[in-house]
């Protein structure tokens, strides 16, 4: 059977099976932001705030993407990104030792965020022992450095590899190579900044087997670039092609079990980095109730610990 998923004009047919866009955002409040624990470098379990920035959509249409529902179609004011921080950091009690700047997007798009307030936003965050900012492989650079020198901190940079898979990484239209996240991972190393990759578990056009065969060998060739993390990511329905796909056959999200053998396995190859398994809306994968919340806490003290916990055992579910 032909795939649904076209050859050509692959960005026109995502965009095109998108609902309709969310209300208009705010442009001086991100649109979440959460306190969490996270295992830093150094062994210790670090206070770690996330900010997701609301700012102009990423200029890639990336086939199992959705955070464009939180972005804006026009580049926000200057100085609207500043206040957007001021505001989050101002709902929590105390200062995290480690910030995450997301934005849907790449940090360095200067569509998304100006570089013009690349200073205001190292004085907001100057607090941070270490800084997170997410981006496309290929606009890593000379913006990063700049940033970098601005802060008080270390700088980390995560990218999407999402998979290593020869056939399912050009289809899910990232538009890079292997190469340029080797690159962009060496360049970072060489100059100071550490490399963060997400990896999905079981992308589109694979089966539960081969999306967890290919998970690990993703997080294994971030590792060979330099990453000191992984973070696996489940990958979710919810941008209305990965919908399509689910109804033609093509795409299923991973169980539960997959997600926690992934994280299993990579743990056991991980040499001196960390493994984390993202566990945002986690319930979607699992099918079984009466095990789900001892599930997810084990893997949250898993992410924690970097060491495999003992299985729940469930007599309804057997860890599916």
């Amino acid at each position: 059977m032909d795939s649904v998923f076209p050859t050509r004009d692959q960005t026109a047919w995502i965009t095109a099976q998108r609902p309709p866009r969310p209300a208009a955002l705010d442009v001086f409040k991100p649109h979440g932001f959460f306190l969490e624990e996270e295992r830093a470098g150094s062994g210790q379990v670090a206070s770690s705030a996330t900010i997701l920035l609301t700012n102009k959509e990423c200029p890639w249409r990336c086939l199992m993407c959705d955070l464009w529902k939180n972005t804006t179609t026009q580049t926000v004011p200057p100085g609207a990104i500043p206040r957007q921080i001021d505001y989050a950091l101002s709902q929590f009690r105390s200062r995290p030792e480690q910030i995450k700047l997301y934005n849907s997007g790449s940090f360095f798009d200067p569509a998304a965020i100006p570089p013009a307030d690349y200073p205001a936003i190292a004085r907001t965050v100057a607090f941070a022992q270490h800084v997170v900012v997410e981006s496309h492989p290929r606009l890593v650079g000379g913006k990063a450095l700049r940033f970098r020198d601005l802060l008080s901190g270390s700088l980390e940079v995560a990218m999407g590899l999402e998979t290593v898979h020869p056939q399912v990484l050009p289809r899910l239209n990232k538009k890079f190579e292997l190469t340029h996240f080797s690159d962009a991972a060496g360049f970072l190393h060489d100059h100071g900044i550490t490399v963060r990759a997400f990896v999905l578990v079981k992308p589109p056009f694979l089966d539960e087997e081969r999306g967890l065969e290919w998970a690990v060998k993703s997080a294994a060739f971030a590792f060979s670039c330099g990453a000191t993390v992984v973070s696996l990511i489940p990958t979710r329905p919810g941008n209305g092609a990965l919908e399509r796909l689910m109804a033609a056959g093509e795409f299923s999200p991973p169980r539960l079990s997959t997600l926690e053998k992934a994280l299993e396995l990579a743990l056991e190859m991980r040499g001196d980095g960390r493994i984390f398994a993202d566990t945002w809306d986690l319930e979607q994968f699992s099918n079984c109730p009466a095990c789900f919340e001892k599930r997810r806490q084990r893997i949250h003290a898993t992410n924690l610990a970097q060491t495999f916990l003992p299985p729940v055992p469930c007599n309804t579910c057997d860890g599916a």
